[in-house]
Formats: C-alpha cells, structure tokens, sequence
C-alpha cells in the first residue's frame, strides 16, 4: 500500500524498517577483534620454558649442518643456535613472517647468539616463485642478497601476479643500486636455478612440505612467528650457556 493512501485510510505512517547498520557495526566489530588476538597468539612471547612451547621429536638427531650449505646463511658459523627457514618468496604466510625474521636478524643475529638460513621452497602454485628465488640469489652475486630478499618480501603483492617478473625484479636491482646487465644476464640464463633445486630438494629429504616452516637447530616450530620463535631461542640459548 502506497504512503499516500495507507495516511489517508489509516490516519498513520507506514512503520519504518528497522536499520541493519548497527548489525553490519557489530559483525565488523567482532572480525576486527578476531583479527587482533590472532595476531597477538601469534607474536606474544611465551616464557622460554612453557610447556607448551615445541620440542624436537623422539630420538631426534641433529640437524644434518653439511645441508646449510644448499640455503643462504648470515650470521656467524658458531653461534650457539641455529634458526632455518624454509619458505616461498610468493607464499602470503612467509611475508607475515619476514618481519618475524628481521628482528631475529636484529636481535639475535648481529648479536652473535644466532645463525639464520634461508632455503628456498617455492611451491608449485606461485608461477613467481622461483623467478623471486632467482633474483634474491642473483643480487647476492653483487652482495645484495638479504636487500633483495627483504624486498621482495615487502613488495610481494605487487609481483605476486606479475605477468613479466624479471622486469619488476630488475627494476628492484636498479633501485638497490646493483649492475643491471649483470643482473638480468643472471636471471635469463637460469644461473641458479641449480641451487634453488638443491635447496627444494633439501625441504623434501627433511619432508618439509609447506611454507613457511622454521626450525630452531632440530626443532620445528608449530606456530611460526616472531613469539614461539624468540621463545624457543631463548631456551635453547639458555639450555647452551
């Protein structure tokens, strides 16, 4: 019935439908909270002796360290613990975790308490993949490997679907200041493509089959993150003093 004629033959307005503002208010509200405390699970700090922290398995032995060889290692050759990450420049979970990784880096790395390797495991899902291994690794023919590695990281959304990614990463070595000739003569000759298949096949021979997954010497972690990571370290450090 028309407002027009409902007034004229009631004498009343027609009743307004309620408003589902404050609904959609409120469901956004709660994914928001979801949202936060995922995040803090996920890189609050257990205390280093929490029993609910990972431990190596059963009988495990010691990571095979003749393996490191195949990833690309900062951080001094003794120092008392060892992290590896084994991951996927495209994978959208290791560039959460590349911040993670950085203040490790920062915090444990440069203070000679850790060693960090990176093992290439490019899924065969991301068509980019193993074009962002190669250009990490054809900066570190010009000592840009961990510049590059950030910044692939950081810029993952804008390669990610790239339809011709040895533009976009030459582009990156320019801005980083490397030899552009030389870089892209790296990457369309597949020069290391080699050693990104060694290092995939290290993921294999550990059954290491998703990314990122990190490990603390022997011990692989269940949440990878910047929380159960530090935590691990510091009872593994502690376990070494």
């Amino acid at each position: 019935m028309g407002e027009a004629k409902r007034r004229k033959e009631t004498g009343t307005p027609a009743p307004r439908k309620a408003s589902k503002r404050p609904f959609y208010i409120g469901v956004g509200l709660l994914i928001l909270a979801a949202v936060v405390l995922g995040l803090f699970y996920l890189t609050a700090q257990p205390e280093p002796t929490s029993d609910d922290l990972p431990v190596a398995s059963a009988n495990a032995e010691p990571f095979p360290a003749e393996l490191d060889q195949f990833g690309i290692s900062v951080g001094p050759d003794d120092a008392p613990v060892v992290v590896r990450e084994f991951a996927d420049y495209q994978c959208p979970a290791c560039g959460r975790f590349s911040e993670a990784a950085r203040r490790l880096k920062d915090e444990y790395v440069d203070a000679g308490k850790v060693r960090f390797v990176f093992f290439d495991l490019p899924l065969q899902q991301h068509a980019n993949a193993v074009p962002a291994a190669m250009a990490a690794r054809c900066a570190g023919d010009q000592d840009a490997y961990w510049a590059m590695h950030d910044r692939l990281f950081d810029a993952q959304t804008e390669w990610s679907g790239s339809g011709d990614p040895v533009a976009t990463f030459t582009r990156y070595a320019e801005d980083l200041g490397l030899e552009e000739r030389r870089f892209r003569r790296c990457m369309t000759t597949d020069l290391h493509l080699d050693d990104i298949e060694q290092s995939r096949r290290v993921a294999m021979q550990l059954r290491l089959t998703s990314t990122p997954s990190v490990l603390v010497d022997n011990i692989l972690l269940t949440r990878p993150g910047w929380g159960q990571m530090s935590a691990v370290v510091e009872r593994e450090l502690a376990a070494k003093r």
